[in-house]
């Protein structure tokens, strides 16, 4: 072959096999698949772009120095496994952002995952959820694995359900679960814990980082039976009986009034009515419109709430937090009493404080929704369906305006004299019941 013609096949072979290696590094282990295709951004989009945002050098996605912004997945991941390679120089900071959406400071509405060269002199300081590794300002990683500062790392983050695992070169250095989390001031900080899916990326912060192979496997989400609790989280209903649930009596300041012995009397009756009007049927809570709200046997303060709920057309139902009303429930379509066809999860019953939901995230009438609340201190936190509908607003007290909410009450699912369908009622006490 003629000395020319052999170069030319060398080079041709030698690129496809470098073409080749970018295209089945994924492939090879079983079920990834790759998020950077080694030549470009496709597949990517950037978010507050800062300099000259993130650029691709010699198959790696490169943040340069006084670059970044950050640098997101066009599709979102819910369950995972992520795996990379990266690069710092002295000082370097970035994170690896999960769950996140695409607005906000991403290390509070979704999850960072810390990038940086811990062993800077500027950062002998730091705070342990500071090194590398952890997810930033909630669960510090064990430090003293990164291999030295210009050589290539290995990572590998593990997102399944509410279980985080971090390996980096081989080593566990996180491994956790987010229900263990029960800080009052850091689940206020950080709502994103309770995401349960978003996109995946790099959070530059004007310092250098380069990444390589990075590809992923998809994890299958939650297929727990219904009303079979989580991990962490306590079952409210069985799917088979009313337990743990007794009738309406009044309201809070009116109960407070009674004597012992009338408010026995007074529940005798309302467990009464309370049974002739919700049943547990088929694995469901169901009422049929007619009696009053459906309460808590036992009083709850500071608390993550888990329910699934159904309505009808025209429906129009809640959830009481601490005996207070509430997070509304309703059909949007019903512009009688939803004028501004507002979707459900906003603070009905608030005057000083924002009472509508920042966004519309309702399924259809007559499809199952489902609510995760936060309600901590006098605030609440709300995702419904996924998507963030409060965020860490003040309840007001219905019941007296004049005080902040009761410290502890009961969980009220409410009605207006419609059908409606509740199952997966989990509750995950994050302190001590204070006293009222």
């Amino acid at each position: 072959m003629h000395p020319s013609l052999n170069r030319w096949l060398r080079n041709i072979l030698a690129g496809a096999a470098l073409l080749t290696a970018f295209q089945t590094l994924a492939e090879v282990e079983s079920g990834f698949k790759p998020l950077f295709n080694g030549k470009s951004l496709d597949g990517w989009t950037t978010v507050g772009k800062v300099g000259d945002g993130y650029q691709v050098e010699n198959n790696m996605i490169v943040c340069p120095k006084k670059g970044g912004g950050n640098l997101l997945t066009e599709k979102e991941y819910a369950n995972f496994i992520l795996r990379l390679e990266f690069r710092l120089e002295p000082g370097s900071n970035n994170g690896v952002g999960i769950r996140a959406p695409l607005s906000g400071d991403i290390a509070y509405t979704g999850m960072e995952i810390q990038v940086l060269d811990d062993t800077a002199e500027i950062y002998k300081d730091i705070k342990p959820w500071q090194h590398h590794g952890s997810i930033y300002n909630v669960v510090a990683a064990k430090p003293g694995h990164l291999k030295p500062v210009g050589e290539w790392n290995t990572e590998e983050i593990v997102a399944e359900g509410r279980h985080i695992k971090i390996t980096l070169n081989g080593q566990v250095i996180v491994n956790t679960h987010l229900n263990d989390v029960k800080d009052i001031e850091t689940l206020q900080k950080h709502p994103g814990l309770l995401r349960e899916r978003g996109h995946i990326g790099f959070l530059g912060h004007d310092a250098y980082a380069a990444f390589r192979n990075i590809r992923i496997k998809e994890l299958a989400e939650d297929q727990r039976k219904d009303n079979v609790p989580p991990a962490g989280f306590k079952a409210l209903f069985d799917g088979k009986t009313l337990n743990n649930w007794k009738g309406l009596v009044a309201d809070p300041i009116k109960r407070a009034k009674m004597t012992p012995e009338q408010l026995a009397a007074e529940q005798v009756k309302a467990d009464e009515k309370m049974r002739a009007h919700w049943h547990a049927n088929e694995g469901e809570l169901q009422f049929d419109g007619k009696g009053d709200n459906l309460c808590t046997a036992e009083d709850y303060g500071d608390y993550e709430l888990y329910v699934d709920w159904k309505i009808t057309d025209k429906g129009d139902s809640g959830i009481y937090l601490r005996g207070s009303p509430q997070v509304q429930i309703w059909d949007r379509a019903d512009t009688g009493p939803n004028p501004k066809a507002l979707g459900s999860g906003g603070l009905y019953n608030n005057q000083k404080n924002p009472s509508e939901p920042l966004i519309n995230a309702d399924a259809s009438v007559g499809k199952w929704n489902t609510f995760r609340i936060l309600m901590m201190g006098n605030r609440v936190t709300v995702f419904l369906n996924g998507q963030m509908v409060v965020n860490d607003t003040v309840l007001e007290n219905y019941w007296d305006r004049s005080q902040p909410i009761f410290p502890s009450g009961s969980i009220e699912l409410q009605n207006h004299g419609n059908f409606l369908w509740f199952k997966n009622v989990y509750v995950r006490p994050l302190s001590p019941l204070a006293k009222k």
